[in-house]
């Protein structure tokens, strides 16, 4: 006898551009998934058009992108544009959905468009990840990122206050 029950639809995962209107939604993700407290100016800098590709609330791509599970913001990405490097300031998902493979779309979504990105060129991304915080090295380590050193007091709020820098070279394409 056949079930009655209908197949459980696949979630949906969706990434939004950082506009104003949701940039609240951004500033509540930042406080529950990072130590550290953004300033005003950041959040102004991550609506900036320099950087649209690179940020994205979920999916979508931008300087800041937010990303939705199911219609519901469950992480974020912000870059800056750096010269020719994208320096990735944040990259989170929350708790509850983090073995659903989001951070590794996003990041994913985020190497693509540097690698698209000519004007100019970007030649590296990079970023800074807290010592204690071995599951992100491994993260980005799995994504091709390497350690580039160790920036000491780079946090000043926060301990430890070293942090690993990471980078990932974009080749010509």
């Amino acid at each position: 006898m056949a079930s009655s029950e209908s197949p459980v639809p696949a979630p949906r995962v969706t990434f939004a551009s950082l506009t104003p209107q949701n940039i609240g939604t951004v500033r509540k993700l930042n406080s529950v998934l990072f130590p550290v407290k953004y300033s005003e100016k950041y959040y102004q800098d991550i609506l900036h058009s320099d950087v649209e590709d690179f940020c994205q609330l979920g999916p979508s791509l931008r300087q800041g992108t937010s990303v939705y599970f199911n219609d519901v913001p469950v992480g974020n990405i912000c870059c800056r544009l750096e010269n020719k490097e994208l320096y990735l300031t944040t990259l989170g998902i929350l708790a509850p959905y983090r073995s659903r493979k989001l951070g590794t779309q996003a990041l994913q979504l985020i190497i693509e468009a540097a690698s698209r990105h000519n004007k100019p060129r970007i030649k590296r991304i990079s970023l800074h990840v807290q010592v204690s915080n071995g599951d992100a090295k491994r993260f980005y380590e799995s994504h091709g990122f390497r350690e580039a050193g160790v920036q000491k007091d780079y946090y000043k709020k926060i301990t430890p206050r070293d942090a690993w820098l990471l980078e990932k070279i974009i080749p010509e394409q």
